[in-house]
């Protein structure tokens, strides 16, 4: 006999449909929702607010939302909003292409910045009052606190501070996920602000669940649908040729006495480079890892299930169809080593910094002095967002950006004189790889810097432009500690937008 999910009796007797639950939500509202990178986030009612918003269109009526979650989320949730142009502001971060096509176009405000930012800045009031949280949980227990589902985001900032809740009840989330989050509900805000108590990247410090006002709670909806499950390309030739330059520099910090055998906790962005880099580590000998990241992915599962991997600390999942089988028939062996907390806890610069970090992201391009740009196509079309790369360049103990040297076909350098658009400056950036090879910018200055890049990172097809490009900068540059010829400087990216290719 299977146990009813929702075990509060009050809250039990709020179980609407996803459509009555949408009526509650009005035109013009601050709306929070759950989900971060396609797991945790509600299924039904966005969809029935999407339908309820164009049915008011459709009577030349306008109705569009601000929406914030902890990431991106799925077409259910963002798909839907967008293509019923519902949205007016989304923020903190989108995949959507049919959100990022209306931003693109100028269609919807968008504002993309640090995660670990989003709830410390809602808490100051910088986006005004949340009306309306909708959160997805995988039960309600009888004293009416609520289990998170597959992820956490920044689920207890819009609880705590929504004027009013919506929540999913998702019967196919694993009931044995219940036990695997450390929800912490000690910030403040300053001047009263404490140190958080976590020194290993394995304390938990939290409670299992989030509380919540049961007065706030105006609506609970059942709901049994999947996770945006998308499987990864297969690891690629050139994937496999970045993890191995970055395996090989790791094992050298290790053989330097710069990092320790089992390394620092790992941060990894989300695609099949990262993916490659943590198959990679599976098998060169490294044993006892750790992790303290946002997003576990399908390379940290199998490594958690050979024992490469001592535990993970997230505030999400981001696994294919097959690895969430995989989760879900092990979730008793999972739930010891994992650990999903808030992103402000997650994403913490101070827990960056004090536990060293290894940060390991993908960019779009960098420049000959090591600012990355990781968000923007030619400067100014978005593509995902910044999202928590930035908390752990800054502060991690190694910041690596990793890429293939070129795109399109071979028609668009990732190195380049000047990047278009900056998301980590030179300041924060350690290490860069390509399929070609690794950059170590640490210790350099900047004219070293570039001759570093160049050499070691830059397809062949570009290393000639590149190297004469500097080489004419070092001696005619207005300023020569960090050279650039101005009005040539983007002009590599102008020429990509008339001709379709960088090359000269």
């Amino acid at each position: 006999m299977s146990v009813d999910r929702i075990a509060d009796a009050r809250l039990r007797a709020r179980v609407v449909s996803a459509e009555a639950a949408a009526a509650l939500i009005q035109p013009g509202e601050t709306v929070a929702m759950s989900g971060f990178t396609g797991s945790g986030y509600p299924k039904a009612v966005p969809v029935a607010l999407a339908q309820r918003i164009e049915a008011f269109h459709a009577d030349n009526l306008p109705f569009q939302i601000s929406l914030m979650t902890g990431a991106s989320t799925a077409p259910e949730l963002d798909g839907a909003l967008a293509k019923a142009d519902g949205i007016a502001m989304r923020m903190p971060f989108q995949s959507d292409p049919d959100a990022r096509n209306r931003i693109n176009a100028g269609l919807l405000d968008y504002i993309d910045i640090h995660l670990s930012h989003v709830a410390q800045h809602v808490w100051f009031g910088f986006y005004g009052e949340i009306d309306t949280a909708v959160i997805e949980v995988s039960a309600i227990r009888e004293d009416g606190s609520l289990v998170p589902s597959t992820s956490v985001g920044n689920n207890k900032t819009w609880l705590d501070l929504a004027r009013k809740v919506i929540v999913e009840v998702n019967e196919w989330q694993p009931a044995g996920v219940d036990g695997m989050h450390d929800i912490y509900y000690g910030t403040a805000l300053p001047p009263h602000r404490k140190p958080i108590p976590l020194v290993h990247g394995n304390d938990r410090i939290g409670e299992t669940a989030l509380r919540c006002d049961p007065d706030k709670i105006v609506a609970v909806v059942r709901t049994n649908g999947p996770d945006r499950n998308s499987p990864f390309s297969p690891i690629d030739a050139t994937s496999e040729q970045i993890a191995a330059y970055l395996i090989e520099f790791l094992q050298h910090e290790v053989a330097r006495g710069r990092l320790p055998a089992n390394l620092l906790p790992l941060q990894s962005g989300v695609g099949n480079i990262p993916n490659a880099v943590l198959a990679g580590l599976g098998k060169s000998g490294f044993r006892d890892l750790s992790a303290f990241t946002e997003v576990i992915q399908d390379g940290m599962l199998d490594l958690l299930r050979d024992g490469v991997l001592s535990y993970a600390s997230c505030t999400g999942f981001a696994l294919s169809p097959q690895a969430n089988e995989t989760f879900k028939e092990n979730i008793d062996f999972y739930r010891e080593r994992i650990i999903m907390r808030t992103q402000e806890i997650s994403n913490h610069p101070e827990l960056v910094r004090r536990l060293g970090c290894i940060g390991m992201n993908g960019m779009i391009e960098v420049d000959l002095y090591g600012n990355v740009n990781s968000t923007h196509v030619m400067g100014t079309r978005i593509m995902n967002g910044i999202g928590g790369s930035g908390d752990f360049a800054r502060n991690g103990f190694l910041s690596a950006f990793l890429s293939p040297s070129t795109a399109k076909n071979g028609t668009i350098s990732a190195i380049v004189p000047m990047v278009s658009h900056v998301d980590h400056t030179e300041h924060d950036v350690s290490v860069i790889v390509t399929e070609q090879g690794l950059a170590d910018l640490r210790g350099l200055p900047p004219r070293k810097r570039a001759r570093v890049v160049i050499d070691n990172c830059a397809h062949p097809d570009f290393r000639d432009q590149l190297n004469d490009y500097f080489e004419r900068a070092s001696r005619d540059s207005y300023g020569k500690h960090t050279p650039h010829l101005l009005p040539e400087a983007l002009s590599w990216h102008q020429r990509w937008l008339d001709t379709g290719t960088m090359k000269a």
